[in-house]
């Protein structure tokens, strides 16, 4: 019997059986057939994944298989789906948890979610998964990451919150909604390569940057250097956060990207950091990089074939404009440098309209480029955010942690990626009900000491107006006291 790892590429198992091919043709992988995509993109996808992009069920794909004398050994989620699929049939569960026993030595609570998300995705009810959580919970008690390294009780508590959050965007209206989104992708897959034709245009950016990253990949270099050559995609991944995910968001309601996409470009970001911090030539080491930078394979090929295409469906001229502005806050990435978009240098930037040339407080008085000049000239990153949760207000000026313009007026929440929010609204909350009045925070960024100062801003009868903070470079106070 010839046995598929379903955990190996697709390159690999072509090459240990050839007539593979033709089977995967006859799935519909037909592009698998040409040598080029087989050597690069063959490389850094497995069957699963391929069959998830090209929306064919594992079922059909497991059937042909055996029915061609295949003998298909699960991959971890597979096994794991198994077991939740047993328990959710009725089986006992001491029965499923002495199969589960045998096959595990311990669980990622991540695997776990990635299971139960295949099963809402696959068709079962998300009432149903949810329902079912404390009988899962009972099946892995003891065999989680978390157990084995016990988390603090607000990671927990945050963690539950992620838990809940996946379910409910799991929900059957969000699958109507990505099949909707998937289909207007494929129908503007052409407006968005049009659009990418015009010199400067910020899709022409993006696409040039996944270009370089696939030459990168496919590139003749050792692994150690490939990750760490790869890791510059992060400005790619910044310029999607902060300037595709909420417009389409907020201004079309088209949050599947930024629920999905988001949490996968930071899994990528933080484990290609690690991989580079912690180089030690195991090959645990050299499988987790080599699955780091199939996922980033990965992501060019959603980016390509649904997210742009969807921004170009949408987004209208002036936000283009306003998003080929802010990109210039950015710096190249992986050597692809933007060019100039001609359209857009020559219009304009929307201004807010001020009434009055003057602003007077309690401390005295102030004209509004007076103010401006000085806002911007304290050696300070200000944002402060209203009461009602809406960004109001960013100095100008150089910033380690980029701020778009595009973001006033927007919903704070709304610039964080899914596993921040909950602690963004954790902060807030606590500021609101007067729990707590500031949370300082030190951190490194791009090799320098950086001081963040979240506050909440009262008036004088104590009255919550909203939250400012204020992010300082500590590079000169570090420098001065090594001196």
């Amino acid at each position: 019997m010839k046995k598929i790892d379903l955990s190996k590429t697709v390159y690999e198992l072509v090459k240990k059986y050839p007539e593979l091919k033709e089977v995967l043709k006859e799935l519909g992988f037909s592009e698998i057939t040409k040598a080029m995509v087989l050597n690069t993109m063959g490389r850094m996808t497995t069957i699963p994944q391929g069959a998830r992009l090209k929306g064919i069920p594992m079922e059909t794909v497991l059937t042909v298989f055996r029915n061609k004398g295949f003998e298909v050994e699960p991959t971890r989620t597979e096994r794991l789906k198994s077991y939740l699929q047993r328990l959710n049939d009725g089986e006992s569960l001491d029965s499923v948890r002495e199969d589960f026993v045998a096959h595990f030595d311990n669980v990622a609570s991540e695997e776990i979610m990635k299971a139960e998300q295949e099963m809402i995705a696959e068709g079962m009810p998300v009432g149903e998964v949810q329902h079912l959580c404390d009988v899962h919970s009972a099946l892995f008690h003891g065999k989680t990451d978390g157990e084995q390294a016990p988390a603090s009780q607000e990671d927990d508590t945050l963690n539950k919150k992620i838990t809940k959050a996946v379910h409910e965007v799991a929900s059957t209206d969000f699958r109507q909604k990505h099949d909707e989104w998937v289909s207007t992708a494929q129908d503007n897959t052409g407006r968005a390569e049009e659009m990418s034709s015009t010199d400067g245009h910020p899709l022409q950016t993006l696409y040039a940057e996944n270009d370089a990253l696939i030459n990168l990949l496919e590139g003749e270099m050792p692994l150690r250097e490939k990750v760490e050559a790869a890791r510059s995609i992060a400005i790619h991944y910044a310029k999607k956060g902060d300037l595709l995910y909420p417009v389409l968001n907020v201004s079309y309601g088209i949050f599947g990207p930024s629920q999905v996409m988001w949490t996968v470009d930071d899994e990528i970001r933080d484990e290609m950091t690690r991989l580079v911090n912690k180089y030690d030539g195991s090959e645990e080491w050299n499988a987790r990089a080599k699955a780091v930078l199939q996922r980033a394979a990965e992501m060019v090929y959603k980016e390509n074939n649904i997210l742009f295409p969807l921004c170009a469906a949408n987004f209208t001229d002036e936000e283009w404009q306003q998003i080929y502005r802010d990109s210039r806050d950015y710096a190249p990435c992986l050597g692809v440098e933007p060019k100039t978009w001609k359209k857009a240098e020559e219009m304009p930037a929307a201004v807010q309209k001020l009434s009055g040339d003057e602003v007077r407080m309690p401390g005295g008085h102030l004209t509004i480029p007076q103010l401006t000049a000085m806002l911007n000239t304290l050696p300070f990153e200000i944002t402060f955010v209203d009461a009602d949760n809406i960004n109001r207000y960013f100095n100008e000026g150089h910033k380690v942690f980029k701020r778009p313009s595009m973001a006033i007026d927007r919903e704070v929440f709304t610039c964080h990626p899914p596993k921040v929010e909950p602690m963004v609204r954790a902060i807030i909350n606590d500021f609101r009900s007067g729990k707590r009045d500031q949370v300082p925070v030190w951190m490194e960024k791009l090799g320098h000491p950086m001081y963040v100062n979240y506050m909440a801003v009262r008036d004088a009868d104590g009255r919550y107006l909203g939250t400012v903070e204020i992010a300082q470079d500590m590079e000169f106070a570090r420098r001065h006291f090594v001196k």
